[in-house]
């Protein structure tokens, strides 16, 4: 076996199951000072991570286990390639944006807060204006499962390069332009300095009284003050959460409060879901690694995602 297709799976308390993943790609499991790629198995280990890399400088390759990688952005650099999981649970996750959708534009998640026969709320999804931040695969998967309702689809990205299926691209710049049609808001960006705070007082203003708003990215995406305002003015109609600021959300914070607002806890993809999305994308990029050839799922390090 080459050198080229030595691996160290770390930290030492990583899943037995990533170091089987990294063994069927091909390549032997050793420890960090013998490896020329490290495969991260802990999503919130930014700074035991940081230790290991400031004393192994050698690796030429690195997989961390997030799609979202902010936390490691600090370590990141040029002279090495770096991979993370984008992409990889963009199925399940879009999935649970669809649950979002439905049941808050169908009022499911209003009904189920009363305990009593009351008036008919709701709307469809069926016609609906959704604008969706984020060109990523959360948006692709979204944006197939979303075909069927006859949506009319505004992708907000970095660029404007057309999208499959999205009837607008816009950049950015042009978020304000599009929040006042939408039926629905769906944030499913990474988080980076210019998206940080991206939905605030002003944004959930020009939003419509009964849109929804949908945040499946990160929860620095939204000021969360501002949206606890929105909620309870009924400014908008409503907000459904699988990220939050602060995360986890304290027991007695003002958003469980809300019959408008439902929070999931982080659960895009939960565990039983991530295992083998995580171990299909280990194992295909250490047979690419083994092979000399290009890798899924690279992060663009000037970008942080």
């Amino acid at each position: 076996m080459s050198t080229s297709s030595r691996v160290a799976v770390g930290p030492i308390t990583a899943p037995e199951w990533l170091r089987e993943a990294v063994r069927a790609g091909g390549c032997e499991v050793v420890d960090y000072a013998n490896a020329d790629g490290l495969v991260w198995g802990d999503p919130r280990g930014a700074d035991a991570f940081g230790e290991i890399m400031r004393e192994h400088q050698h690796f030429s390759w690195v997989q961390l286990p997030f799609a979202g990688i902010e936390n490691y952005v600090p370590h990141l650099d040029d002279r090495r390639v770096w991979t993370s999981g984008k992409g990889v649970y963009a199925e399940p996750v879009a999935e649970l944006c669809m649950a979002f959708l439905l049941g808050g534009l169908r009022h499911v998640i209003g009904y189920s807060r009363v305990d009593e026969w009351t008036v008919d709320h709701g709307r469809y999804l069926l016609g609906g204006n959704i604008v969706i931040v984020g060109g990523g695969g959360i948006t692709t998967s979204l944006i197939r499962m979303l075909q069927g309702f006859n949506t009319n689809i505004t992708v907000v990205r970095r660029h404007d390069t057309p999208i499959a299926g999205a009837q607008r691209v816009v950049t950015q710049s042009k978020l304000h332009d599009v929040l006042p049609q939408a039926d629905a808001v769906v944030l499913a960006c990474a988080l980076t300095p210019e998206t940080t705070g991206l939905i605030a007082a002003r944004e959930l203003a020009m939003m419509k009284n009964d849109a929804w708003l949908v945040n499946v990215g990160r929860g620095r995406l939204i000021v969360t003050d501002d949206l606890v305002a929105a909620l309870r003015e009924r400014r908008i109609g409503g907000a459904t959460l699988d990220v939050t600021d602060p995360e986890p959300l304290p027991k007695e914070h003002p958003l469980w409060a809300l019959d408008n607002c439902l929070i999931t806890p982080h659960i895009g993809n939960t565990r039983a879901m991530a295992v083998p999305l995580l171990t299909e994308r280990v194992t295909a990029n250490c047979r690419l690694f083994a092979a000399g050839q290009p890798l899924l799922g690279v992060v663009d390090t000037a970008l942080g995602y």
